[in-house]
């Protein structure tokens, strides 16, 4: 009997790759049901499949892997105690929601008339998707307040700060926490009442993380008020069946895209691939450079005449990357559709195009802008100065 692997169809490569292995049954995420896997020896997914004991039951999987960094939709304490090998991508997107972060910070500073440099932006949680952030953030010459309790406790280092001082002193607040349920370290619910309240008046927040970790009327209400200025949301509350209303409040709002880089994609999928062949004890045919085409835009360059500020010129060319603007735009149309907005939520993730990251592109700048070289190198875009 041929090895058989039910696999979410947005995973990108996956006959490329896993049909190497074994026979391949492809599906809408939502679609995998406890039929779909019963037969199924080795099940792939990505964060809208819950896996665990009502999926898996009766089945005969052995191997689960999930092409996404959080793990909050699969009950691992299931999979171990059914001695189900477990596998998934950590750090795979974190640098295309770092992207994402930028591209959101660039369009906020300017909506406000300011700038990012010399800005303190609090970043909430610095595991793989923060640290990026952070780095980035400096690059662009932002002051960083970091606050993350496990790192805290793990390192004693001071540059971890309490939530309170991290609120009170941040222009810009963005999260990037795991979804946790309880604990010392709970975060679902953690962005509430008395988190926008803490807030510095007029600063704006950011969550890319997951939808739980806010509650989504608390922030309408300090949205409201004009506690906060602006929000930008990626992921929500009750995905896909999300509420217009918060939608309406955002200053961007995206359909949990954030991470959804081509590249981003892809990584989790090679990763997904090596651990499945380490798992059957079979060598890797492909890597990530087999899979990876060069990008649309292989090259950006800034002209000699142009006169403009570095994070100007920055907000120009990023879009010719990603435009988040439109990411915004296919949401707010898709809320407005009524009963029929959880279906449009999905087909946006599915139907996502291809966005490239910016080390795909290089940056060509003038010699002598050497300040805007450092800002492009340091957000990831390969630079080249001209003379």
């Amino acid at each position: 009997m041929s090895f058989t692997i039910v696999v979410d169809e947005n995973i990108p490569f996956a006959r490329e790759t896993f049909g190497r292995l074994g026979s391949l049954t492809l599906l809408p995420g939502r679609a995998i049901g406890p039929a779909e896997v019963r037969h199924a020896d080795a099940l792939l997914v990505r964060s809208v499949t819950r896996v665990g004991r009502a999926l898996l039951d009766g089945s005969r999987v052995k191997f689960v892997g999930t092409a996404t960094i959080g793990v909050d939709h699969v009950d691992t304490d299931y999979l171990s105690n059914q001695r189900i090998a477990f596998a998934s991508a950590p750090g795979s997107n974190a640098n295309s929601v770092a992207e994402y972060v930028i591209a959101a910070l660039l369009l906020m500073a300017a909506e406000q008339g300011s700038r990012l440099e010399g800005a303190v932006i609090g970043v909430v949680g610095v595991g793989n998707v923060g640290s990026r952030v952070v780095a980035k953030a400096q690059a662009l010459g932002m002051k960083c307040v970091l606050n993350d309790p496990p790192k805290q406790r793990a390192t004693g280092d001071p540059k971890y700060l309490p939530l309170p001082q991290v609120l009170a002193e941040a222009d810009y607040v963005t999260v990037h926490v795991p979804l946790e349920h309880e604990g010392p370290d709970a975060t679902v619910g953690m962005c509430r009442n008395a988190f926008f309240a803490g807030m510095k008046p007029g600063a704006c927040f950011i969550n890319t993380s997951r939808g739980k970790v806010v509650d989504e009327v608390s922030l309408v209400q300090a949205l409201d008020s004009g506690r906060i200025r602006f929000a930008v949301l990626d992921v929500w509350q009750n995905e896909p069946q999300i509420d217009p209303r918060t939608v309406a409040h955002t200053f961007l709002g995206t359909p949990h895209i954030a991470g959804y880089s081509f590249d981003g994609k892809v990584t989790a999928t090679a990763m997904l691939y090596v651990d499945l062949c380490r798992y059957l004890g079979k060598q890797p045919e492909l890597g990530l450079p087999d899979l990876l085409p060069p990008s649309h835009v292989p090259c950006l360059e800034v002209s000699a005449c142009d006169s403009r500020g570095d994070e100007e010129v920055l907000r120009a060319l990023i879009p010719s990357l990603y435009d988040i603007r439109k990411d915004d735009e296919a949401l707010r149309r898709a809320v407005s559709v009524g009963e029929k907005r959880g279906i449009e939520f999905d087909l946006l993730r599915k139907n996502y195009p291809i966005r490239r990251e910016f080390f795909n592109t290089t940056l060509v700048v003038p010699a002598e802008r050497q300040s805007l070289a450092a800002k492009g190198q340091g957000l990831g875009f390969r630079v080249v100065a001209r003379g």
